[in-house]
């Protein structure tokens, strides 16, 4: 399997780089080709701006969604970002590795995806009809890829669960895994999440990085989280509505879009250190 594993923390000797580094060493170890894209490190460009795209005349007006599909089809995207979707395409498997700051993930890492993820490549691809309303949600250019979160927090466990303060792991999560990954097309795996970031012992990381090797070795068989595909019949084209009759009516929010014959969410691998 090719793997690629995009890093967003700007201290190698963290926890994260602790991680990063038993992770790699375990896909290595099982064979895999592995690529890494250490983003501090490479000193990524976050913002999106006009210097992203190259053909875009002095005087116009930027209208990012525009002019980021003008430069794909030219392929005249700048080099950093047409090396990154180089990888995408080239990777079997995405992992995306940061820590949870702020409920979501690092300025830097947000801006990767915000270059990276180009008009006519991650969307605005497709058929858009009474019948299809592009290649999006479970297919696009990205389908038939798998892809998953390692993500460090410094709160307690107990803190995100269903009816903690911070709210369930899984909904603060959602926007990155149904929104960003299965958006174009990855069959999205349940995160690998380590609770209490700050406060463990070696004994306690020790612990971790079995589990977090033994999660590396299971990346080709571990059943994706079952989002509902755009396309598969479920919702009402244009109006993108879940069709009637095809969920409890006592669930709402995020929940919906997880399909009911797998309503129970595969869990996590949920680390905490006590």
């Amino acid at each position: 399997m090719k793997v690629l594993l995009v890093f967003a923390h700007p201290e190698p000797r963290s926890l994260n780089g602790a991680l990063r580094d038993a992770a790699v060493d375990e896909l290595k170890a099982q064979g895999h080709q592995i690529r890494v894209s250490d983003l501090y490190a490479q000193g990524w460009k976050a913002v999106v701006d006009r210097a992203d795209f190259p053909p875009l005349a002095p005087d116009a007006r930027l209208k990012v969604a525009d002019a980021s599909k003008q430069a794909f089809e030219a392929d005249a995207l700048t080099e950093d970002v047409k090396a990154e979707i180089e990888k995408l395409l080239w990777a079997d498997m995405l992992i995306v590795q940061f820590p949870l700051w702020w409920f979501s993930m690092p300025a830097i890492l947000k801006g990767w995806v915000d270059r990276v993820f180009a008009y006519g490549f991650a969307y605005g691809v497709g058929e858009h009809s009474d019948r299809r309303w592009g290649d999006r949600y479970g297919e696009g250019r990205l389908a038939g890829k798998r892809a998953m979160l390692i993500v460090t927090a410094g709160g307690w466990e107990e803190h995100y669960a269903a009816r903690g303060i911070n709210g369930p792991i899984e909904d603060l999560l959602f926007p990155i895994h149904h929104g960003i990954l299965y958006y174009p097309g990855y069959q999205v795996l349940p995160p690998f999440v380590v609770y209490r970031a700050d406060r463990l012992d070696e004994a306690a990381f020790g612990s971790i990085a079995a589990r977090l090797r033994a999660r590396m070795r299971t990346l080709s068989t571990t059943a994706p989280i079952p989002y509902r595909q755009q396309n598969g019949g479920d919702y009402l084209i244009p109006s993108m509505q879940l069709r009637a009759g095809l969920s409890d009516p006592h669930v709402r929010g995020f929940a919906l879009h997880v399909r009911d014959e797998d309503a129970v969410q595969p869990q996590p691998d949920l680390e905490a250190a006590g």
